[in-house]
């Protein structure tokens, strides 16, 4: 394994975050009417109903994502202290933590509003014990860095688990696990189709496996057809359920293998949840890819690089097997 699909990973997922903030719940065609015939093709300033945020800026996906990444080293310091995994225990401290800072108008980046009412309820969601049936692309958005800590198959439990933290319905956390496990066997070298067929297989072992099911076999389906990406997009959906927004990035990630920047900008500029979107893609082509094949001036100008660099590396150092 090297630092440089590490770093790729998680500066991916913060870049195809950013890219998509300024469009998110603007039409594809709304963005090209506003953005230009190219549509988002670098950093744009976006607001909120109480901040403007310069270009570069991430969203409630990064600082989530942020979040599950130190919840892994917090939880490695304890297995080391008591030979206890606490993986799961140590996301919902953080995530707790995330919910407080979004009182703050700087902090407050459009988060989503299962997540903030799950964490305002005084109980940790779980899979036997779900909090709630909602199944947006929350639960997805914050589990990249679940893929760098765990091999593949104990990826898909974790991060399953650590989705339904938020999000009680099955294709919300399946899809999670799911997204998970492929960032994990990208991690190790499989090419992007092979990782989604591997992941697949394990699916079919989940209770309520059958909606994502059906997005990643139309993600498939659509990637081995003639039938544009843009148009594949849009049949497969808008990317606020998990899903859709799993799907969305297997099929960019599957038909610009090794393109980062054609295949994330393609999962931005669609009529959706374009940062989620952006964010997932990225990281799914920054792991494959490395962050070496991000374009620099991207890597340079997101919002908090060097701490998107330490923290990869902190990942790298403490979960790699070299």
């Amino acid at each position: 394994m090297e630092r440089n699909l590490y770093r790729g990973c998680l500066v991916g997922h913060a870049v195809g975050d950013a890219l998509g903030a300024p469009v998110e719940f603007m039409s594809r065609l709304q963005i090209i009417r506003e953005v230009g015939p190219d549509g988002v093709r670098g950093f744009l300033p976006w607001t909120t109903s109480a901040c403007s945020f310069p270009p570069g800026s991430y969203t409630d996906d990064t600082q989530m994502m942020f979040a599950t990444a130190t919840a892994l080293l917090d939880s490695l310091a304890e297995w080391r202290a008591s030979g206890i995994d606490t993986k799961v225990d140590c996301a919902y401290e953080r995530y707790l933590a995330w919910r407080g800072s979004q009182d703050e108008p700087g902090q407050a980046r459009r988060p989503g509003q299962t997540c903030l009412a799950s964490l305002r309820s005084g109980r940790m969601g779980t899979i036997d014990d779900p909090i709630n049936d909602r199944k947006g692309s929350g639960g997805i958005m914050r589990v990249a860095p679940i893929g760098l800590a765990a091999e593949p198959e104990r990826a898909f439990e974790i991060a399953a688990e650590v989705a339904a933290i938020t999000h009680g319905h099955p294709s919300g956390y399946v899809a999670a696990g799911f997204y998970a496990d492929v960032i994990a066997r990208l991690l190790r070298g499989s090419p992007v189709p092979e990782a989604v067929a591997e992941a697949r297989e394990l699916l079919l072992g989940w209770e309520g496996y059958e909606e994502t099911l059906d997005a990643v076999d139309l993600a498939v389906e659509l990637y081995i057809s003639d039938v544009h990406p843009v148009e594949a997009i849009r049949m497969i959906g808008e990317g606020w359920i998990a899903e859709e927004a799993l799907g969305i990035a297997l099929l960019c990630a599957m038909s610009y293998p090794e393109d980062w920047e054609e295949g994330t900008l393609a999962a931005v500029n669609i009529t959706g949840d374009s940062d989620t979107t952006g964010a997932l893609t990225g990281a799914l082509l920054g792991v494959h890819l490395g962050v070496k094949e991000i374009p620099a001036a991207l890597v340079r100008n997101i919002e908090d690089s060097g701490a998107i660099h330490d923290v990869a590396d902190k990942l790298f150092d403490a979960f790699a097997v070299v």
